[in-house]
């Protein structure tokens, strides 16, 4: 039999989206509830007969609520096989119950609203998992339903004779999928609590759980499947933003629009900036006294790659600004919001997509990244190392000028968020050309000098911006020649991590052709 009719069902919710409605459908149908607490109270005060638990069970619920359902009159009720399991059933006056609707205690919410630690541990819900693993495993018997999106198809179902073999175990998947992601929760956050408390060592088992926003047509080649699925971190970028407009997002456009909403983040306290992102990396950035010069100055890094990117900014996009990028040919525009005109103006581009992220990732936050490799993940906290004007330590006999100290800042920053090897020149708050993904640090300073080059020859101008410029690179310098080819390119301050074995042969080099040249001390590989 490929239906299961449902006679009896048991309802504990925390989240009550929709259990009102669906609820009274089950009645409907002449089905018995069963409930708990809160959503017993809600189901009667909307006016349907509902049976306690604890009658049920025969006792009470003890202990604050903690221990309620755990009691075999419930779980031998989800777990029978009815087939197998009728003689005990009627020994021990248990009676089946064929539908479970149950989600859990908000923990994910209380960690995100900063709870404390014995608020915390309250709202990690046992009875909830149990029931709904065992429900989940008896799934040839018992129907299972965590999301209130289920609601109304399983109602139809229902209505139409029962449960098909297929929607249960469609259910049961997901009902797994949710414990285990609220179970991941509960870990990642006593691990978290670890380490503020000073444990150093990584948890010998972690676990890492996300929920479906969005099947996407292919992955990064149409041969490749992908999807996108959002965790539990309270973070403001793609995950959070809403589309105002344009196509469905891709993996790429995902991909490539978290790349340039993080670097945008970056300057969130400081002028209007643009960031133009192409396949990950920043093709342009700048700031400015306004968004539109922000964009303008960013474009005029690299116009060629720009075409077919992704724009993110730091502040509400406005009709100034709107209107010029509208001239341009731009897969996503991502920012914390944008006004009414803006968005009358950029609704004309129809296949542009436009997303309001509600506000900026905080840079500084800590997190985790997380890489698949053969066999296993590659874990990691989140770059949050800076250089600032007090951390950096000069180590030429020219000390930069005010102005070039700026623009390493800003080139450092850059810097952190281009593909390894990365080297980046700044002028004036906008990068004059960028070099990323070389396998030779040379390489990469000589490809961001070409690309300014042929910027400057677009665009008419007497020099390349690299003259006079700061750059920056994510490592050090193993040799001089990488320094070289940026004093060659017309950069008269550096900013580097500093610390390898030939430091003294690089700021000899920088001496002797009048550079100014920083250390961090802090290094900014990015594969």
């Amino acid at each position: 039999m490929t239906r299961r009719i449902i006679k009896r069902a048991l309802i504990s919710v925390s989240d009550k989206t929709g259990i009102e409605d669906f609820a009274r459908a089950l009645a409907h149908q002449g089905i018995e509830l069963i409930s708990t607490g809160g959503t017993a109270a809600a189901l009667r005060k909307a006016g349907l007969a509902v049976r306690d638990v604890s009658e049920v069970t025969g006792f009470p619920e003890i202990m604050d609520g903690r221990v309620k359902t755990l009691h075999p009159k419930i779980h031998g009720g989800l777990l029978a096989q009815r087939d197998r399991h009728d003689a005990a059933m009627r020994e021990h006056a248990i009676a089946g119950i064929d539908l479970l609707v149950c989600n859990l205690y908000p923990f994910e919410a209380a960690v995100v609203k900063n709870a404390s630690f014995e608020e915390a541990v309250e709202n990690i819900d046992i009875g909830g998992p149990a029931m709904i693993r065992g429900a989940a495993k008896n799934h040839e018997w018992v129907t299972v339903v965590v999301d209130p999106e289920d609601y109304s198809p399983v109602a139809a179902e229902i209505a139409g004779g029962g449960v098909e073999k297929a929607t249960r175990s469609r259910l049961a998947q997901i009902a797994f999928a949710r414990t285990a992601a609220y179970d991941s929760a509960v870990s990642e956050w006593l691990a978290g609590e670890l380490a503020r408390d000073g444990d150093a060592e990584p948890p010998r088992r972690r676990s890492f759980a996300g929920r479906l926003r969005q099947k996407l047509r292919y992955g990064e080649n149409p041969h490749q499947q992908a999807a996108f699925y959002v965790t539990g971190e309270s973070r403001f970028g793609v995950a959070t933003a809403r589309q105002l407009q344009g196509k469905e997002l891709s993996y790429n456009n995902i991909n490539d629009t978290d790349a340039g909403y993080e670097l945008a983040a970056e300057f969130g306290g400081v002028k209007p900036t643009c960031v133009i992102v192409k396949h990950a990396n920043p093709c342009g950035v700048a700031t400015a006294e306004t968004l539109a010069d922000a964009y303008r100055n960013a474009l005029a890094c690299d116009p060629v790659s720009a075409f077919g990117g992704v724009l993110a900014f730091n502040r509400s996009i406005d009709a100034d600004t709107a209107e010029l990028v509208a001239n341009l040919f731009i897969e996503v525009i991502i920012a914390p919001e944008a006004d009414s005109e803006a968005i009358r103006i950029l609704s004309a581009r129809k296949n542009l997509r436009l997303l309001i992220a509600g506000g900026l990732p905080d840079p500084h936050a800590e997190g985790w990244l997380v890489r698949s490799v053969a066999g296993g993940l590659l874990v990691q906290n989140r770059d949050t190392g800076a250089a600032t004007a007090e951390s950096v330590r000069v180590v030429t006999r020219r000390a930069p000028t005010g102005q070039e100290l700026a623009d390493m800042l800003f080139a450092f920053t850059v810097v952190k968020h281009v593909k390894s090897n990365a080297i980046v020149f700044v002028k004036d708050g906008s990068t004059a050309g960028i070099g990323a993904g070389q396998m030779s640090r040379v390489d990469s300073a000589r490809m961001a000098a070409i690309k300014a080059g042929e910027a400057a020859a677009a665009a008419h101008w007497p020099e390349p911006r690299t003259i006079g410029s700061a750059a920056a690179s994510d490592a050090f310098f193993p040799f001089p020649d990488g320094l070289i080819a940026i004093a060659e390119a017309g950069a008269t301050a550096v900013i580097q991590p500093g610390g390898s074995v030939r430091d003294d042969e690089v700021i000899k080099e920088a001496d002797a052709r009048g550079l100014a040249m920083v250390f961090t001390g802090v290094r900014h590989f990015r594969h």
